[in-house]
């Protein structure tokens, strides 16, 4: 059996003796408080794991979301330096880039930021020098247009990992967003009949497989002695185990930008065991909230039969710390962005527009599980059955349209739009496209 490798004994203990020896010096590492272990084997897991992760986020509660961003950096980096005394790199990798591409010419590219929660989330960690790896969300089939793509993310700091339509078309619109995405939002896996637009599930995760061993092989390429690589939601639930494969001393850490569900919903997944044994080879798998922790937690005993400790889950003297970062946004980005001329121009033009009027702000991205359609009818509902209500108030709804290639989504926005064609006429309901906003 393997040593254990966060307190550098690399002597075997009978069980319980190694467990105790471990938990010692992780509440030296972490500094958390003492807790004590639950006599009931049903309750293990729960009562521990929840003090250890409720205590932390006691303590952490006036913390930023921004610092625990980088708290979990951290976390992977504890201490590490280099020889010359300045730290690591930091391997940001994640689907797609914080930059869009678009090509202008034969080598030729102009670069956008990209819209979407991780890319905000992720524009507060500063403390680090960072490298981001991902897919520039463009087909680029020739060696000419490669070189000058990657050329010109360089300059951002992005090194492209570069997928053809097919894998995309399989792994992102396939086995991400019509197989993982669903479920972990509770919705179920699709019928057999819905995947015959991205062909069966065998050749989906297939895909999933090929694209996660992709971008290990680019991280692989650039990856130096001592970077921490840090791997990010559920596109890349493989990632971590390819990682350790090409070196097993690599520090890795995941984090997931969507809920985890409970064991009962996971368990339905065909490769649940599979995706579960890739996640745990990371050394730091974070999640938002504790819940989402507590249900990845309860997975890994239910389905693999491994066991839970305070800190994550134990898979035969190896220990896969699991803690929750709750993250949100760059504040003092939407502070700054409060003095710019044009964004005072423009909350003056709403206030003028609105004036005398209630306004009910809806802020989501256009997606099936943001209940947006739900939400305006039960706006319209309520201005059916509240008559006083219908020229005093407006429901302002700000949506950014993604995953356009997935059928769902396109059906809501052509519900959408027709809903706003006829609803904007009596001025009560009025649709924001955020990039234009921000």
């Amino acid at each position: 059996m393997p040593g254990n490798k966060y307190n550098g004994n690399p002597n075997h203990f009978p069980g319980r003796v190694e467990r105790l020896v471990r938990e010692r010096e992780l509440r030296k590492i972490t500094r958390a408080s003492h807790f004590n272990e639950s006599a009931d084997n049903n309750n293990r897991v729960t009562k521990p794991f929840e003090h250890n992760l409720r205590s932390r986020e006691d303590n952490n509660s006036g913390t930023s979301n921004a610092q625990y961003l980088e708290a979990t950096a951290r976390g992977l980096y504890q201490g590490r330096e280099s020889q010359d005394g300045r730290p690591y790199r930091l391997l940001v990798v994640a689907n797609r880039l914080p930059v869009s591409a678009v090509r202008r010419g034969e080598d030729s590219w102009s670069l956008e930021i990209s819209a979407g929660g991780l890319v905000t989330a992720l524009l507060g960690v500063k403390e680090f020098e960072a490298r981001w790896i991902g897919w520039a969300g463009v087909n680029v089939p020739d060696e000419i247009g490669q070189k000058a793509l990657t050329k010109a993310l360089a300059e951002k700091r992005c090194i492209p990992v570069f997928l053809d339509e097919e894998i995309v078309h399989q792994y992102y619109n396939g086995y991400c967003n019509n197989i993982l995405w669903p479920l972990f939002h509770y919705l179920g896996l699709p019928q057999e009949d819905r995947l015959a637009t991205t062909r069966s599930f065998q050749s989906q995760f297939a895909a999933y497989k090929k694209a996660n061993q992709m971008f290990a092989d680019v991280v692989n390429e650039h990856y130096e002695e001592g970077d921490v690589v840090w791997c990010h939601d559920y596109h890349l639930m493989f990632l971590p185990k390819c990682l350790k494969e090409y070196n097993n001393k690599m520090k890795v850490g995941w984090f997931l930008h969507t809920p985890f569900p409970s064991s009962e919903i996971h368990r339905t997944l065909p490769s649940r065991s599979e995706l579960l044994h890739s996640v745990l080879a990371a050394d730091l798998v974070g999640f938002h909230t504790y819940d989402y922790a507590r249900h990845f937690v309860s997975a890994c005993t239910r389905i693999l039969g491994l066991e839970g400790t305070p800190e994550g889950v134990e898979d035969q003297g190896r220990l896969t710390r699991v803690a929750a970062f709750p993250i949100g946004i760059d504040s003092d980005r939407f502070r700054r962005a409060l003095e710019l001329t044009e964004v005072k121009n423009d909350i003056k033009e709403l206030e003028e527009r609105f004036e005398g009027r209630k306004v009910m702000l809806g802020v989501d991205r256009l997606d099936m599980i943001k209940g947006i359609p739900q939400k305006i009818l039960a706006f319209e509902k309520f201005l059916e059955e509240n008559a006083y209500w219908r020229d005093k108030v407006v429901l302002l709804q700000i949506a950014v349209p993604t995953r356009t290639d997935v059928p769902e989504c396109m059906l809501m926005l052509l519900f959408l739009l027709s809903l706003l064609q006829y609803k904007s006429s009596q001025n009560r309901l009025i649709f924001y496209n955020i990039a234009h906003v921000l």
